[in-house]
């Protein structure tokens, strides 16, 4: 045995370790060998990408694996290059730290992403070649989080919506009007609803909300869908015949949430908020409203203006309307069979899901 360690570290920046455009990573690479040996060359490289894959089953044993890619940087440093004529550098017994400096590009791509189907990957490499043996690899992922991941309309700017009902069998009419804060929280924050209800029934009214994720998937002309319940909520029922009331609901959203992603061509993660009315025997009348989870470092000069096409829909509408310095070391992330970071959205009957 010759090399006992092969490995890279690299510099925390701040006490989540997450990285943005233009940051830059130092590091080094580690080089642990028992003897004396002679390389031909050390090299680093630092990628982006983005991969989606997935296989559908059409029957009798019929299966299509539809997969695509996207690339966003790939730089490649010499650490070490060929200058002997043999083509080889001689490297003594003992511990070598080959230092490295690497600036993440400011161009526009994803944060770090993972699921059983597609993930965003930023990651850091090292290879060692050696003459006549094979090339030794290494490699490690950091989280990178983007400041430029919200190229959407309307981030601080209030929700709302409205929706009437006429209930069946001459039981009267409920309305309700819907004010959401705004649009764009950070993990952690809490959205503020005030619902304002026009029950004019014989029944009792009660708002509901859930709050979910939605990701897409994209390749070779097709799309797959998943989505995950995150949390649901409820606010005290309107009585019948009551007239008008406003019902004030503030729900915490979970520190634990990924950034949207609305800059991916093949992968796309964006949550939404429903808000309904549980109304005994009447099916259920409700909206939808978009709800963007910002990333921690997101620099607000840089949001884009608004535009009308953004705001609530009714269910099943598909238009809307126009109303540190710590080394660190990470290992990679798990394989699409084995990860289940994110397991499906289960069905909801909004007649019993609260």
């Amino acid at each position: 045995m010759t090399i006992k360690t092969f490995q890279l570290e690299y510099d925390a920046i701040n006490s989540r370790n997450t990285f943005t455009n233009g940051d830059t990573i130092n590091g080094r690479i580690v080089l642990e060998t028992d003897k004396e040996m002679k390389i031909q060359s050390l090299e680093f490289l630092a990628k982006g990408k983005a991969s989606v894959c997935w296989t559908e089953y059409y029957g009798d044993n019929q299966s299509h694996v539809y997969w695509s890619d996207e690339k966003y940087y790939s730089i490649q440093q010499h650490i070490l290059r060929e200058s002997r004529q043999d083509g080889s550098e001689i490297i003594g017994k003992g511990k070598h730290l080959f230092p490295f400096s690497f600036k993440i590009p400011e161009e526009r791509m994803p944060s770090s992403f993972y699921s059983t189907i597609g993930r965003v990957v930023h990651k850091l490499k090292a290879e060692l070649k050696q003459s006549m043996k094979l090339k030794k690899k290494t490699k490690v992922h950091f989280k990178f989080v983007s400041r430029a991941d919200m190229d959407v309309p309307r981030l601080m700017v209030p929700q709302h919506g409205c929706k009437d009902k006429r209930l069946a069998f001459g039981s009267g009419t409920v309305s309700f009007d819907v004010c959401i804060d705004k649009t764009g929280y950070k993990p952690g924050e809490a959205i503020t609803v005030t619902t304002e209800i026009n029950n004019q029934s014989s029944r009792l009214v009660k708002p509901k909300f859930i709050l979910y994720e939605k990701k897409s998937f994209f390749a070779q002309g097709r799309r797959k869908l998943e989505t995950r319940q995150v949390l649901k909520a409820k606010a005290d029922g309107v009585d019948p015949n009551s007239g008008k009331r406003t019902v004030a609901k503030v729900i915490p959203i979970p520190t634990e949430l990924s950034p949207s992603i609305m800059n991916c061509s093949i992968i796309k993660l964006e949550y939404r908020l429903q808000v309904y009315l549980d109304i005994k025997f009447s099916s259920n009348p409700g909206i939808k409203a978009p709800i963007i989870i910002l990333p921690e470092v997101l620099d607000m000069r840089h949001l884009p203006p608004s535009y009308s096409d953004f705001g609530f829909e009714a269910f099943g509408n598909p238009a809307p309307p126009t109303r540190g310095t710590t080394p660190q070391a990470t290992e990679p992330p798990p394989s699409y069979e084995t990860s289940a970071m994110y397991p499906a959205f289960p069905s909801v009957d909004y007649k019993t899901a609260m």
